[in-house]
């Protein structure tokens, strides 16, 4: 596959935008993109959204962030500075999901403070589908959450929508995504449904999500966005290699303490050169009963992609995620650079590593919503017309 070299990359070039300590400042542009961020995190989205409309001299602005983590919703507040924010569950904020009912006084209210809308943003809470929740995979609740995208954009009538969830959230068992679907489409969108693979956007972890994106201009093909920003795949080295010897003073480079039992395990690891615990070395209730998580309590390897960073990258037992060189585990930090957050961005809201571990594990690598953005915002009808 090819690489497409012109804009390719974050601020012309991804590594030097990774290790960037200045956040970009705006130029002052009169035309700005409008957006509405719901379940919006750190802002993932709207971070790899504000890039690509700098890159293609428009201005960004977010006329509502809305989130239930406090500290998530802080942390957007802290990078991007919304017009109006809400940290609550965002579904009250609208009226039944797929429901054409009339605007509440309450939804005109808010429509009004918003204003007009370019895009709708949002990455619905996604645990209910993942493949590793064998509890409620597939049907829970959670799950119907996307649906409130469809009132959003019923109430805020956005040109285009883009929503993001786990690969699993194809298999729902009520049909969600096909639903939303087919009520955007009523609505006047053109909608494509669509896996993006991350690892082959450049970002250095093995990471599938899914995308609907919806626009009422030209319909804007996933695939084909994933074909023009393809980037051959890069390795833990290349994010994180220059974070060896931090300085250890803030909370984001700290490192976790292991108890010493993992201190052990850890050791085990590299005084044998190995990548991968053997079973006699783990713990019984995870070695007496057949498994196929080899990964868990692995070692990184440099020359390697990483796997998924989730906000247990702190612990050994949630995955491999022990440094390659060094006898811990990842900080916050190396987390954020293989989730393709820039050093720049600011997580200094979550006071605790508990806190800092959901907001980056749980966010949206930007460099995704950034290749959609470039390709979509030429597609909008305010900036083609």
């Amino acid at each position: 596959m090819q690489k497409n070299k012109e804009h390719l990359e974050m601020l012309g070039n991804d590594k030097h935008f990774l290790l960037n300590k200045k956040k970009p400042e705006s130029m002052l542009l009169k035309d700005k993109l409008r957006a509405v961020d719901l379940f919006s995190g750190c802002g993932g989205i709207s971070l790899g959204f504000s890039l690509a409309a700098q890159d293609l001299d428009y201005g960004f602005d977010v006329r509502l962030a809305a989130d239930f983590d406090q500290y998530a919703l802080e942390c957007f507040r802290d990078n991007f500075e919304p017009k109006l924010s809400f940290q609550d569950d965002v579904s009250s904020l609208f009226e039944s999901g797929f429901s054409k009912q009339p605007l509440s006084d309450a939804e005109k209210k808010l429509k009004n403070e918003v204003g007009s809308v370019d895009v709708l943003l949002g990455g619905p809470p996604c645990q209910g589908h993942s493949d590793l929740n064998n509890y409620t995979r597939r049907s829970d609740p959670k799950n119907e959450l996307m649906s409130v995208m469809v009132r959003a954009a019923y109430v805020f009538e956005p040109n285009a929508i883009v929503i993001e969830n786990v690969v699993g959230a194809l298999n729902d068992k009520k049909g969600v995504v096909k639903a939303v679907q087919s009520s955007l489409e009523e609505l006047g969108y053109q909608v494509d449904i669509g896996i993006v693979d991350f690892s082959q956007l450049g970002v250095p972890q093995s990471r599938k999500r899914m995308f609907l994106i919806a626009n009422k201009g030209k319909k804007v093909c996933i695939d084909d966005i994933s074909k023009q920003f393809y980037c051959p795949e890069r390795t833990i080295e290349w994010a994180i290699q220059d974070l060896m010897g931090s300085d250890r003073t803030l909370l984001i480079d700290k490192v976790s303490g292991s108890q010493p039992q993992t201190k052990k395990r850890i050791d085990y690891l590299f005084d044998n050169g190995l990548h991968d615990l053997p079973n006699e070395q783990r713990p019984a209730c995870h070695r007496d009963k057949k498994h196929s998580y080899n990964s868990v309590y692995g070692r990184l390897k440099w020359g390697e992609q990483c796997q998924t960073i989730t906000s247990g990258f702190y612990c050994m037992c949630m995955g491999r995620y022990v440094h390659p060189e060094e006898r811990r585990t990842l900080t916050a930090h190396e987390a954020a650079r293989l989730q393709f957050f820039p050093d720049f961005f600011d997580f200094s809201s979550a006071k605790t590593r508990t806190k800092l571990a959901q907001i980056i594990g749980n966010a949206v690598p930007p460099k995704g919503a950034y290749a959609i953005a470039r390709v979509l915002i030429p597609a909008i009808k305010r900036f083609n017309s």
